[in-house]
């Protein structure tokens, strides 16, 4: 066991910590097991407790600045405390965090997003405290998410993009302070209506809002235009057999075609099985998921997301800080 490094801010002779999650991919709304391994230091230490951290690497608009990223907490649970480590003494403490029902998934089919998560641990002995390591998080879609995306590839979409952007989405039930974005290039049959369409899951316990925006192409006297649309179904899909294919084709008709009669901005409600979608003001803010069929462009995405989560956390093992990257948007508060 390779202990991560010495806690700075308990001094020298402090105790160390490495958190080890445990093997595989968690799911929103799931569970993030693992456990906290401690190593006294040169002296006894109270150990007043144990804390995890769930962050993501999230973008914003900051005005005339144009756009920044940050990091964001999400969930913060105390995991154990109230001991005293011996000096030398090897301790583990076993933790199983619950995870958001919307957090992002950052992998399809074992293929990176370039979303970026992850669980920092807070030591505090004391009276001092130090967020020592964080960890890399992975998270696959819940059943119905996969399906949608299965269906987007199938129907010829591709994956463009995909990241984490601060805000609500407005007229929905979100959350959390930002929404996952994916963005997806229209197949030929769309090509002259969208450039370009972007997909967000809002799921909650037995349900999941799909949340879609099409950036419209303009015509040759007019411009172009956003479409916003918003639908829900269970997780499991809609009741009795359901081809996942015609359904999400049927959602991207809907969006596309009503162009012309609602004008800049519109916003439709949809419900699928027994559960109602409604609809709301919002902004034409929409975001996304994808993962589609991986290709060359896919691997080369892939590629690029491992780049950004090894750089991501080779930054705040090395300095520590609480911004990660920089420009952090502070705490979110407890989960």
């Amino acid at each position: 066991m390779v202990f991560k490094r010495l806690l700075g801010s308990l001094g020298v002779g402090g105790p160390s910590l490495d958190t080890v999650l445990d093997p595989g991919a968690a799911r929103p709304g799931g569970a993030l097991p693992g456990r906290v391994h401690l190593v006294g230091g040169t002296a006894d230490h109270d150990v007043e407790h144990v804390a995890l951290e769930l962050v993501a690497r999230v973008e914003a608009e900051q005005g005339d600045h144009g756009e920044g990223e940050g990091v964001v907490v999400f969930g913060r649970h105390t995991v154990g405390g109230g001991f005293r480590l011996a000096a030398g003494e090897r301790r583990g403490v076993p933790f199983t965090v619950p995870l958001p029902w919307e957090t992002p998934v950052t992998e399809l089919y074992g293929q990176p997003l370039g979303i970026v998560l992850g669980v920092r641990t807070e030591l505090a002995v004391a009276g001092a405290r130090d967020k020592g390591d964080l960890d890399q998080v992975t998270v696959a879609p819940l059943p119905a998410q996969e399906a949608v995306l299965e269906a987007f590839g199938q129907l010829g979409f591709g994956f463009r993009s995909a990241d984490l952007e601060y805000g609500r989405i407005g007229g929905t039930g979100q959350q959390l302070p930002f929404y996952q974005e994916i963005e997806l290039t229209p197949p030929p049959r769309y090509a002259d209506q969208v450039n370009e369409i972007e997909l967000t899951f809002l799921a909650v316990a037995g349900a999941l809002e799909v949340v879609l925006e099409a950036d419209k192409r303009g015509g040759p006297f007019s411009d172009g235009h956003d479409a916003l649309s918003r639908f829900t179904v269970p997780h499991e899909g809609p009741a009795g057999p359901q081809d996942w294919n015609a359904l999400v084709d049927g959602w991207v008709r809907e969006l596309v075609e009503h162009r012309a009669s609602y004008g800049s901005h519109a916003v439709y409600g949809h419900e699928s099985g027994a559960l109602s979608g409604g609809s709301g003001p919002g902004t034409a803010v929409a975001a996304g998921a994808a993962g589609l069929a991986v290709g060359v462009a896919g691997a080369m995405v892939a590629a690029e997301a491992v780049d950004e989560v090894g750089d991501f956390f080779e930054d705040e093992s090395e300095n520590g800080s609480e911004d990660g990257f920089g420009d952090g948007f502070g705490d979110d508060g407890d989960a």
